[in-house]
């Protein structure tokens, strides 16, 4: 058995799991921890669960500390680097001419690598802008072509919902997102209705759709033949969320009826 604690790096970023090893740590602390790309402040967002070694995943890495003031002091200044690397790439980007639009640039805890972030429709050759990057802060430089989905992410803003971008929030993954699931939602297929704001379709479709797979596992489907209370007819709509479906009774008339309440013919 091991000690696992779940840390976030960015608000909208995946949980990751960690050894927590003999810390006493709590949601919200602050922490130092072993990443691939060195140390890495995070953000505690569970509480530390005793796990067995077989269901451990690989290479799992270690909290190092509680952060310390200094440690908020190099975040800071990384905070800082993170503004000037933003403004001096915007500016050669301009320069250049380069098709591109530039959306987030990250520093690495110990500044070993600067990470830019950019959108483009199409290949960009960005080989000058590297040198013009390392010469200016004299560190690895990456440039990272990222799509439609995590460009909302990173800017966020607010649904047609009024509340702030699934992406930014809820979701710790971006899973791929279909036609399929807003048909299973009963949702309207006019584009401008489930579209979000990066313009693909909108995150919470995947979100809600297990559970509305699972709510209407048990109804009957539309245009099957059931026997109701008040005789036989066809399904038309199903309800979901309220357990119910809509059906035109061979007298002609419509009526919502719970899923108990139908049977299917056979």
């Amino acid at each position: 058995m091991k000690n696992i604690v779940g840390v976030k790096f960015k608000r909208e970023g995946k949980v990751y799991s960690f050894h927590a090893a003999g810390l006493a740590l709590k949601q919200d602390d602050l922490v130092v921890v072993v990443t691939d790309n060195g140390p890495g402040l995070g953000n505690v967002v569970t509480e530390v669960k005793a796990v067995p070694d077989e269901q451990l995943t690989a290479n799992l890495k270690n909290v190092l500390r509680l952060a310390t003031e200094e440690d908020l002091r190099i975040r800071e200044r990384n905070q800082k680097l993170e503004q000037d690397a933003m403004q001096f790439c915007v500016r050669k980007i301009a320069e250049r001419q380069y098709p591109m639009k530039l959306i987030d640039v990250e520093s690495l805890f110990d500044r070993s690598k600067l990470i830019f972030s950019f959108a483009a429709d199409s290949r960009v050759d960005f080989r000058d802008l590297v040198k013009d990057l390392v010469q200016r802060f004299r560190t690895r430089i990456e440039l990272r072509q990222i799509g439609a989905r995590q460009e909302a992410r990173v800017i966020k803003g607010l649904g047609i919902c009024g509340r702030e971008v699934c992406c930014a929030t809820l979701l710790h993954t971006l899973d791929r997102v279909s036609v399929k699931m807003a048909k299973e939602q009963n949702m309207s297929l006019n584009p401008e209705k489930i579209s979000g704001l990066c313009g693909r379709l909108m995150c919470c479709l995947g979100f809600e759709y297990e559970t509305y797979v699972e709510l209407k596992r048990d109804m009957p489907k539309c245009g099957k033949m059931v026997k109701t209370p008040e005789g036989k007819g066809k399904v038309i709509r199903q309800h979901a969320l309220r357990g119910e479906v809509v059906v035109l009774l061979e007298s002609g008339k419509e009526a919502a009826f719970k899923t108990k309440d139908v049977q299917r013919e056979k």
